[in-house]
């Protein structure tokens, strides 16, 4: 088993020519909406860049410089910024999965894409801490056909979890039960020999968890968890994106692509703040936003074009692209589509979410919800 290891972004590793990444942004991220109607989840602004690029920017830090992402829902929009990946020190290429393969389909789908003996495979929605380096390394050490990032968590009875040997071998892949044998969870970020994607079947789903993992282990391969405990977080719903770019903004997740120093707040080119207003909490306003006098925004992400009116209060939430909030409103753990409209004075509460262009009507009406 390695020692808990630090998030260090820069360090690269040895050798990490012969090592491609595998990105899967499949999703169409259905927990996430209504921000996912209109941009692929790992598209969406997240401290000031598309998360994907946070990504990104740890994978070259790592010494990786071939990419390959595994599309689908919304393809065109990752190719679209990103395209050959030179502006970003990278080679990046694109494979589009036509219907739902599941993890071991969607590995096996882009095989044709990669050549490099040990392809590293992440999750696209998952925001981590781990030592990438320093994670190839141990897998070169054990000689593993695969290798997973592990992290403990405090309740593993929400996930399945992985037990290992003091070496690291992992034991079992165990589904979700009342009372798990450890505190190790799969944390979506893999290693793989290149001879193991050839062995996933082709043209079906496949499940890695459920098919390949167990079926690695029947068959006596080596598999193994680089488990740590550092920074974690699966950016599936409102509540953890906000969390998410906040930590981001805050240097408290690692990346290499934030477009200014961490610190308290974010604010992107063109911009307008009220000197009386109040930003905390690591909130990221994009480019063109207005914030009024005497308005109060709290660890949120303000999506381009957005306008906070005077004495408007938000926590928690995400406002989308050229939305209004009105003067005296309250929007708190709250997600506001694009082009929506708050009245002034709505009380928005509890987890509830804004359609695009929905407007909302003035005086005091309030809105809440137990929606997560």
């Amino acid at each position: 088993m390695s020692d808990a290891v630090t998030s260090d972004p820069i360090r690269p590793a040895d050798g990490a020519d012969d090592v491609e990444a595998v990105i899967l942004v499949g999703g169409k991220g259905t927990r996430l909406r209504p921000l996912t109607l209109s941009a692929a989840k790992p598209m969406l602004p997240t401290a000031g860049a598309p998360f994907l690029e946070h990504l990104l920017s740890r994978v070259r830090a790592a010494g990786i410089r071939r990419v390959v992402l595994g599309t689908s829902y919304r393809a065109e929009t990752f190719s679209g910024y990103f395209g050959d990946g030179s502006r970003f020190g990278l080679e990046i290429d694109y494979v589009i999965e036509d219907s739902p393969l599941g993890t071991g389909g969607a590995i096996r789908n882009v095989l044709d894409r990669v050549s490099a003996p040990t392809v590293m495979i992440f999750n696209g929605d998952i925001l981590s801490g781990v030592d990438l380096t320093g994670m190839i390394d141990f897998h070169r050490r054990q000689q593993a056909d695969v290798t997973l990032h592990l992290t403990k968590v405090d309740d593993p009875s929400a996930f399945g979890s992985v037990p290992t040997d003091p070496d690291g071998r992992v034991q079992a892949f165990l589904e979700k039960t009342e009372n798990p044998p450890t505190d190790q969870i799969n944390a979506g970020c893999y290693l793989f020999q290149r001879t193991v994607i050839e062995s996933i079947p082709a043209g079906r789903v496949v499940s890695v968890e459920r098919e390949t993992f167990p079926g690695l282990l029947a068959g006596d391969a080596r598999v193994y968890g680089y488990v740590d405990s550092s920074y974690w977080l699966d950016l599936g719903t409102p509540a953890a994106f906000v969390q998410g770019s906040a930590d981001l903004v805050r240097g408290i997740a690692p990346t290499s692509a934030l477009p200014a120093p961490a610190g308290d707040v974010l604010t992107l080119p063109g911009a307008v703040v009220a000197p009386t207003a109040t930003l905390t909490g690591g909130t990221a306003l994009g480019r063109d936003v207005s914030v009024g006098d005497d308005a109060a925004v709290a660890g949120s992400v303000v999506f381009d074009g957005a306008v906070i009116e005077a004495g408007a209060t938000v926590t928690r939430s995400v406002i989308g692209a050229r939305a209004r909030i009105g003067a005296g409103a309250v929007v708190a753990d709250a997600v506001i589509g694009d082009d929506a409209v708050v009245g002034p004075r709505c009380e928005l509460l509890g987890g509830i979410r804004v359609w695009p262009g929905v407007e909302l009507p003035e005086a005091g009406v309030r809105f809440s919800s137990d929606a997560s």
